[in-house]
């Protein structure tokens, strides 16, 4: 699978510098940590689940947790476990079928034919530990379409069991899996204890560095704690109770030194258009100018001004990826995650080996100036985003890559 890899490969040509390189469930956990993006969540129950993942697939997802926590009522978890079983076995017996999968534009085929659809990263989120080891148990053969579990409200002494379940699962299945834990406890959005709860999330989720592939936000349970909803005007960050939690797991568990790892950005709850207390930026925003009317009403119609200014402030802050609870979040958090031209030039050439023994240097677009010693790891990191999510041309900007995403 790759990212834009649901458009033909004449469009791909047209809007890439440096296209997103092709990666499997299989790859480096590095890449693959980076290589999330938009995480879709589905509840598990769904009786067409197995075909809601190809056909999100066939759209430009490459990521997806299956629920069977807080998106499903309590009685309708035994329900739903036997539901995954099937949806997965359905999913495994495509996946050895020769026919192609129904939707999405392959590398293989034409750029008008369709291709087989690549099964995304799956993960499931579980309530127990034990549900881990059962699951895996029973899916069979079929855990090969299995990427990993989510695991919920992780502390250190939850966390512990979970992650020793998983590796007990590991053993089972022959498989390896990943863990990707949930930070949402009202302990670690409390002043008196988040202190020693993050160093706690830090010792359980060091032991196991190699199966932990990201860290996930709660921001929902955290308002929850205090009574709190942000509306489509605001973005986490200005619910300053909730920036202040996110800015110590960064501080914590997102340093640049090696001992950090990636930690994706929360979700957006809102996806239809609503009554909005503040005027619009993306409605007269000038990159709209001249672009075709379907797609100023297509970012119109899902009220997309407050999600662009989050997925900004998240990679501001540190976060990459993100949590998406509809379909038309995709688009916008991948156009976002394409390195800039100017983002690859910069970073190219503060990594330069001539470089090596630091200095300034004025940036190739003479509009900055790059230190090489302060921003190496800036760059390091640009550089990876830009191996997963590629590098837009020159002239292509965020609407480009945006259209691209919406119209196929």
């Amino acid at each position: 699978m790759r990212h834009f890899g649901h458009i033909s490969p004449t469009a791909r040509a047209g809007l890439f510098f440096r296209e997103p390189c092709t990666f499997t469930a299989d790859s480096p956990a590095r890449m693959l940590s980076v290589a999330l993006g938009a995480t879709l969540y589905s509840p598990a129950t769904r009786p067409s689940l197995a075909d809601d993942v190809l056909k999100q697939a066939g759209r430009g997802v490459v990521s997806m947790v299956l629920c069977l926590e807080d998106s499903i009522d309590d009685a309708e978890v035994t329900e739903a476990e036997a539901n995954l079983i099937r949806q997965f076995a359905a999913l495994a017996a495509r996946d050895t079928d020769p026919e192609p999968a129904p939707g999405g534009q392959g590398d293989a085929g034409s750029t008008t034919g369709a291709a087989r659809v690549d099964v995304p990263l799956l993960f499931i989120r579980v309530r127990e530990p034990a549900q881990i080891t059962d699951l895996v148990r029973r899916l069979g053969d079929s855990v090969r379409m299995l990427s990993g579990f989510v695991l919920p409200k992780f502390t250190e002494e939850r966390g512990r069991q979970f992650l020793e379940a998983l590796t007990e699962a590991e053993t089972a299945c022959g498989r390896r899996l990943f863990a990707m834990p949930v930070l949402e406890s009202p302990e670690l959005l409390h002043l008196e204890t988040r202190g020693e709860i993050l160093q706690g999330i830090a010792r359980s989720v060091d032991k196991y560095r190699d199966r932990v592939l990201a860290l996930r936000l709660g921001v929902t349970d955290f308002c929850s704690a205090y009574g709190l909803r942000r509306t489509p005007d605001m973005t986490a960050y200005d619910v300053h109770i909730i920036g202040s939690v996110i800015a110590d797991v960064v501080n914590v568990l997102g340093r640049a030194d090696g001992t950090g790892f990636t930690i994706t950005g929360p979700v957006w709850e809102y996806f239809r258009r609503q009554e909005r207390m503040f005027k619009p930026q993306l409605r007269r925003s000038p990159f709209l100018e001249g672009r075709a009317e379907e797609l100023r009403t297509a970012l119109i119609e899902h009220d997309l001004d407050g999600l662009l200014r989050e997925i900004e402030l998240d990679r501001a802050n540190g976060l990459l990826g993100k949590t998406c609870i509809h379909p038309s979040h995709v688009a916008p958090v991948h156009a976002l995650s394409v390195v800039s031209h100017e983002e690859f030039t910069d970073a190219q050439d503060i990594l330069s080996p001539e470089r090596g023994g630091g200095g300034v240097l004025r940036s190739a677009y003479t509009n900055k100036m790059n230190e090489v010693k302060p921003h190496r790891a800036w760059a390091e990191r640009t550089l990876q985003r830009a191996e997963v999510f590629g590098v837009a041309k020159e002239d292509v900007g965020f609407v480009d890559l945006l259209a691209a995403g919406l119209t196929n």
